[in-house]
């Protein structure tokens, strides 16, 4: 159970990037990838900004290799394009030389194509391709698509819990290697944007129609995003004579009960699932060099989360941003992406500026970052993920040494 959990391996694909090339350049920019939606037919095509893959489900096909007439999800493509990436940054070419895992997270599944095809399945008269589709409709087939494109089949896993999802696999990942059931797993999440969301979330009244602007004082809510990330994590035994990106040394999980889409005013659930990771790390809170928050940009998480921070850390929070300002909120795959910029974060010693922050919320006691920093050096980093219906998850990287 002290088995030590390696990050080996990243990557990523959003809208600031179809790598981690490609995501570097744009952070060290600091470019926004918030911008017009060109892939969704929707009545709030030009109200609402968001961070789209600039990518059709055809390049993207294209892209991985599959043939044109592929029925495929554009989540499996988001997935295995980000999941592929950190396969090879971690050199694996053969997933049976150890026992190797997935444990993929997501909220909307299939859901971007089976929605335009509900109409046709409801009539019984109706045949075509679109039966295909409907079958890709649940969160799992995008894990499967995913496993099978790497060869992995030791340990499949899905987790669905809204935004907490994919930090939860990273959880569930190193719960699995300490308990030595795998050797290896790929963590992380993948998530598509869709009508559904999108309506969904205008309805809740929570989408800015400009950018998003995390921890300041007059932000309106969140810009929806879409993309995947994914890390490699490996027990010490496969890790072994491999570069370490960093170490997973903390994770924690708790659920404020609060409500079905509002966080708590306090931060009950966000203040213990990060108490939890520190008691797994065996670190304080002093030793966080930076916090990547989970920072949505509405009224109500960017109150709750501060609050949560302020409490555990007092008079003395780090360095503290939020990056869905370049990226968007991801949903499923949030967990991962951040997960990713953090492991990022250590590597090359950046702290992230929260973009279009300019007037800091009075209620906290601090003021997040607004310049991109690499200043000083960073040892250990909180990434915080808070879902719907108040699941909230913690996770610390640290530098390994």
């Amino acid at each position: 159970m002290n088995q030590k959990i390696y990050i080996t391996g990243i990557g990523i694909i959003s809208a600031i990037g179809d790598n981690v090339e490609e995501t570097l350049d744009s952070v060290r920019k600091q470019k926004s990838g918030i911008g017009k939606l060109d892939n969704i037919v929707t009545r709030y095509k030009n109200e609402i900004p968001v961070g789209e893959v600039k990518h059709t489900n055809q390049e993207l096909i294209q892209l991985l290799g599959f043939s044109a007439e592929t029925k495929i999800t554009r989540t499996s493509l988001l997935g295995i394009v980000a999941a592929k990436e950190a396969m090879q940054s971690a050199g694996i070419k053969n997933p049976k030389e150890f026992r190797t895992g997935l444990i993929s997270a997501n909220s909307v599944g299939g859901m971007a194509i089976t929605e335009n095809y509900y109409k046709d399945y409801l009539n019984p008269e109706k045949k075509g391709d679109f039966i295909e589709y409907i079958k890709k409709h649940d969160c799992g087939d995008s894990t499967e698509a995913i496993a099978n494109y790497l060869g992995i089949k030791d340990h499949i896993s899905t987790i669905s819990t809204a935004c907490s999802s994919s930090a939860n696999s990273i959880m569930l990942g190193a719960r699995l290697i300490k308990n030595n059931i795998v050797d290896r797993v790929i963590v992380g999440g993948t998530d598509s944007l869709s009508k559904f969301t999108i309506n969904g979330f205008m309805t809740l009244m929570i989408l800015d129609k400009e950018q998003c602007k995390p921890f300041d004082a007059g932000r309106k809510g969140l810009n929806l995003g879409e993309g995947a990330g994914f890390i490699v994590l490996e027990s010490e035994n496969a890790a072994a004579g491999k570069e370490i990106f960093c170490e997973l040394t903390g994770y924690g999980n708790a659920n404020d009960a609060y409500h079905q889409t509002a966080s708590s005013p306090t931060g009950e659930g966000a203040y213990l699932a990060m108490e939890k990771a520190f008691k797994q790390s065996g670190l304080e809170p002093g030793d966080i060099d930076y916090i990547n928050a989970h920072g949505t940009g509405t009224e109500i998480n960017d109150l709750s989360e501060g609050n949560a921070i302020q409490r555990l850390f007092k008079n003395k929070v780090p360095e503290i941003s939020s990056t869905k300002g370049f990226t968007g909120h991801t949903l499923g795959a949030c967990g991962g992406i951040e997960a990713v910029l953090s492991v990022l974060a250590i590597k090359y010693n950046m702290v992230y500026p929260s973009l279009n922050c300019v007037h800091p919320m009075s209620e906290l006691n601090f003021i997040p970052t607004k310049e991109l920093k690499t200043d000083k050096r960073i040892n250990h980093v909180l990434s915080n993920s808070f879902g719907f219906g108040g699941n909230s998850s913690a996770l610390i990287f640290s530098r390994h040494k």
